[in-house]
């Protein structure tokens, strides 16, 4: 019955951040055989910052993860016929956390918790004049009797939230406490409860109240922006991870080939990053998503959803966004490759004629990777600003996706009215900004912990 009710849809993007949660898990489930790393690791959870921007961190991840488990919905059957329909319509399991917030849809921009439209508009009242006013909103307030209840209203819901809230972290909070209390570790605890109380009583007011107001407004077409901009997560979270991860695997080969052989192969590596650091990457960019567009233009049938033909597009710019960024980190490894290879273990293993291959994987590559997981931790947040700016001017995500670049986009030509319709950008600023912030004391600390200056 349940085949007949839903029909699942696994994008390509849906793949790869399953993959990556369980990369994720496998490599923290490994440390338990590597006691250095996980002494590092150890200092890096061991701080406040580190523990707080972690939890963050993890909070947006799960929110990408909801996000990328797809279905669509089972439409009615046609009389006299028994096959199924589905909507073409892509929805996914946090439209249905969100459903309040998606289903109140106004006319046209409202301000955050507003009960009136944000335009005036013609008006007739019951004589037949005409006149001018803000009309009020179909949704936002409807349950009120009387206007002036409105404040007394939002106090006592945002009140029974916080109360859901708390019942909800103390569900999750006490079994891990009263594991906690047999094994004593350094780990700031405190620190891991009080941030994930504060998200879950931010979720659940926005959840609670996002069912009768809009939190952050509407945009142009009455759209909420609280959904949007929650929906923009999953490709701030993507966008960053698996750009970061395209980097690498290039980055890493050339570095440690051209610091390890020398000779030709470093002037050819040094030819090819100089090279593409010699054009303007915004154009190299551009260049690239307008024959990705072309490709998806000229081959229609392969894109027989919305939702395929924009994370298509988007794992597109991902690639792009990977294959024009590797130069920097290929420079930093090239350089320590340079300085471990004349180190006296490497020299002692080429006199007992230990192959090329063996040397730099036992001896060449475990010394250079704190540089690379400074490189990927640091890069993410680069990469999530880069997506804003890229959509900003045209050139980034399908207008079909959600993202924080496409808001900012869509919303930049009401900065310049009389009166300026300001919050889709502060809502997709504060949004993005804290999960770059997080993102960025993250890598501090994981940068104090792996970089052996720092030491």
């Amino acid at each position: 019955m349940s085949e007949m009710l839903f029909k699942p849809v696994v994008l390509w993007s849906d793949v790869l951040i399953l993959l990556l949660v369980i990369a994720i898990g496998g490599f923290f489930w490994s440390l338990r055989h590597k006691p250095i790393s996980a002494k590092r690791w150890q200092s890096v959870f061991s701080s406040h910052t580190g523990m707080a921007s972690f939890i963050v961190i993890l909070f947006y991840l799960t929110i990408a993860v909801m996000d990328s488990l797809h279905f669509r919905v089972a439409l009615e059957k046609v009389e006299g016929s028994d096959a199924v329909h589905y909507d073409q319509e892509v929805r996914s399991v946090l439209d249905l956390a969100l459903h309040g917030l998606k289903a109140g849809d106004e006319t046209t921009y409202s301000e955050p918790m507003s009960l009136y439209s944000f335009s005036k508009i013609n008006m007739q009242d019951d004589e037949g004049q005409v006149y001018r006013d803000y009309p009020r909103l179909k949704v936002a307030g409807a349950h009120l009797e009387n206007e002036e209840g409105k404040s007394a209203d939002i106090v006592q819901r945002s009140f029974y939230a916080v109360l859901v809230a708390l019942f909800l972290s103390a569900l999750l909070i006490a079994p891990h406490y009263w594991l906690k209390g047999r094994h004593s570790d350094s780990f700031p605890w405190l620190t891991a409860y009080a941030t994930l109380t504060v998200l879950i009583v931010l979720s659940c007011w926005v959840l609670m109240l996002g069912q009768v107001y809009h939190v952050f407004g509407t945009d142009k077409v009455g759209g909420d922006i609280m959904y949007q901009s929650i929906k923009a997560v999953r490709t701030g979270v993507l966008i960053g991870t698996l750009a970061t991860l395209l980097t690498m695997p290039l980055a890493i080969v050339l570095g440690i080939s051209a610091g390890y052989f020398k000779g030709w192969v470093d002037d050819v590596v040094q030819y090819i990053y100089t090279t593409l650091n010699s054009i303007p990457g915004i154009l190299l960019i551009a260049a690239s998503v307008l024959l990705i567009d072309v490709y998806i233009e000229t081959h229609a049938d392969q894109f027989n959803l919305v939702a395929v033909r924009a994370d298509f597009k988007f794992l597109a710019l991902c690639f792009i966004l990977g294959m024009t960024s590797w130069t920097g980190l290929c420079r930093l490894l090239r350089a320590e490759t340079l300085k471990v290879s004349q180190l006296e273990y490497v020299q002692a293993a080429h006199t007992f004629g230990v192959s090329h291959v063996r040397t730099i994987f036992r001896h060449i590559l475990p010394n250079v990777m704190h540089i690379v997981l400074i490189s990927l931790v640091l890069d993410f947040s680069g990469f999530v600003l880069a997506e804003a700016v890229l959509s900003y001017i045209g050139v980034g995500v399908d207008p079909s996706m959600n993202s924080w670049g496409n808001m900012i986009n869509e919303a930049r030509a009401e900065l310049s009215r009389g009166d300026v319709v300001w919050w889709p950008v502060s809502a997709a600023f504060v949004m993005m900004f804290t999960l770059v912030l997080a993102a960025n004391l993250f890598s501090d600390r994981v940068r104090d912990a792996f970089d052996p200056r720092f030491r």
